[in-house]
């Protein structure tokens, strides 16, 4: 049996997992979603958070543990997951990116492919006044990031909701080759995904070479819309 560590993505918190936990469980497996600071029941305020907040966090988590983790990240959760593997390379396993950032050491964000145009994730994207903190506009939500979702799916998720720190995505990733670079990766891509698009996920999983890539059909939440599929994926990872 295995013990995975889910890190949600941004704007949203370890409830984000909570079909899949349950069917992990089920499996015999340790399950831990932890929310990272300024989500869920952490009370950090969301203007302080950082990349190195969310990677410590990680890190205290995985400490815990009673061996060895699949740390899996979703979205901008990969980021984290890279910077965690980095800090704290002995408690980790296995780094699975479900749909999700995977960068090289100094990067701030995939380099865009040519040919690629406005997406509907950058038009989306509302910046507050204080220059702080990132959202998206309600109205583009569903076909962004929940199309494949059951209504009452979509408007639980956007209830739940919250501002993003753009500290985290203006942050450059450090990773080494010695302790990063050990761990094996698993890509999950998902196909329909209008968030981070499937040619930007094949672009990512191209340029830092995956042990497995692991193909779904499904949109940018694939644990919402498909929960058995991806925990039965996860399960396979050894």
């Amino acid at each position: 049996m295995s013990t995975y560590v889910l890190i949600h993505g941004g704007c949203h918190g370890a409830w984000c997992w909570d079909k899949v936990t349950p069917l992990l469980k089920q499996g015999g497996h340790t399950v831990v979603a932890p929310d990272l600071p300024g989500r869920g029941k952490d009370s950090t305020p969301m203007v302080q958070v950082t990349l190195q907040s969310c990677a410590d966090r990680v890190c205290e988590v995985i400490s815990q543990q009673s061996e060895p983790v699949i740390l899996a990240g979703h979205s901008m959760g990969g980021r984290v997951i890279s910077q965690a593997a980095e800090q704290c390379p002995n408690y980790v396993s296995t780094l699975v990116y479900v749909t999700a950032s995977l960068l090289r050491n100094g990067e701030v964000k995939t380099p865009p492919k040519e040919g690629v145009g406005t997406t509907l994730h950058s038009q989306s994207l509302i910046t507050f006044e204080d220059g702080l903190l990132v959202t998206h506009g309600e109205e583009a939500l569903k076909e962004l990031l929940y199309h494949d979702c059951t209504d009452e799916d979509v408007e639980w998720a956007k209830s739940m909701l919250v501002p993003e720190a753009l500290a985290i995505l203006q942050t450059p990733i450090r990773v080494t080759e010695k302790n990063y670079g050990r761990i094996p990766r698993v890509y999950i891509e998902c196909l329909q995904d209008n968030a981070i698009l499937p040619e930007t996920q094949k672009q990512m999983y191209t340029r830092m070479p995956c042990q497995r890539v692991i193909s779904m059909n499904t949109s940018h939440m694939p644990m919402l819309s498909a929960p058995l599929e991806l925990a039965g994926h996860l399960m396979s990872i050894p």
